[in-house]
């Protein structure tokens, strides 16, 4: 095992042994956590002969446990605690495969699936070497992970149909990856819409811890709370009446255009 495996899996069983780094949480809840029922991981490589998959078994030689250390990281950033309404994901099978892409997760509870390329395994081992395959390769799984395990908006059609359960999706699951220093700071930069999903909205939704340390939790939460689901209905929601999604994304916009002035 790696020098930086070693360093990143006790980091993060460190962190999330302790609560994530803005949550302010009881002891019984975080004792709770020794409770938590970890799904059954089926890892198969289904690209041996690569060169990305040969990278991948150097440096994660034991791809169950970083899923298991990830997932706890992942339900430990949405919920409270295992008395929270978490989806009971019971089996994952997790393949790298030599195909175009980065990974995507698929199915529902209580099986997901979730691909990985070999390809860009190669490709990030061309661009920073071993230390930048194990960071993007933790942070995809994260994105993936989350995907499993957030709660979805109800009210108001599915991923595919309308465009705000999308970007709820694909922001929560880079908003989590970034919540857990899975992103350059640097890839954080003024522009866009908080509509446009991944990065551009997941890096917003972490910003707003910045107005509640439990934002993402609460957020998360609001889908079972705010029917028909909104971006604005969860945002007065959860940090009250007197703000809406479009004041705090100008002022998310000022915040990014005076830092990186």
């Amino acid at each position: 095992m790696t020098k930086q495996l070693l360093l990143l899996l006790t980091i993060t069983f460190m962190l999330f042994s302790c609560g994530t780094k803005n949550s302010i949480v009881s002891n019984e809840k975080i004792e709770s956590w020794d409770r938590f029922h970890y799904p059954e991981i089926h890892f198969v490589n289904k690209a041996i002969d690569t060169e990305g998959a040969s990278i991948y078994e150097r440096i994660v030689p034991d791809p169950q446990q970083l899923i298991r250390v990830s997932i706890l990281g992942v339900v430990k950033t949405l919920y409270w605690s295992l008395e929270d309404s978490i989806p009971a994901i019971r089996k994952i099978n997790y393949t790298i495969e030599d195909v175009k892409g980065i990974s995507a997760k698929g199915g529902g509870v209580p099986e997901i699936s979730i691909f990985y390329s070999s390809r860009w395994v190669e490709q990030s081992a061309k661009k920073g070497g071993d230390d930048k395959v194990l960071y993007e390769t933790a942070g995809v799984l994260y994105h993936e992970l989350t995907h499993g395990f957030q709660l979805e908006p109800q009210g108001i059609g599915s991923y595919g149909t309308n465009k705000i359960f999308f970007t709820f999706i694909e922001g929560m699951a880079d908003a989590v990856r970034a919540h857990n220093g899975y992103f350059p700071a640097t890839n954080r930069k003024p522009g866009g819409h908080w509509l446009d999903g991944y990065q551009t909205t997941g890096f917003f939704l972490e910003w707003l811890t910045t107005k509640d340390n439990d934002f993402l939790r609460k957020f998360n939460q609001s889908t079972l709370e705010v029917i028909p689901w909104s971006f604005d209905g969860a945002i007065k929601h959860v940090l009250g009446e007197q703000h809406s999604i479009e004041t705090l994304w100008n002022e998310y916009q000022n915040y990014l255009t005076n830092i990186n002035a």
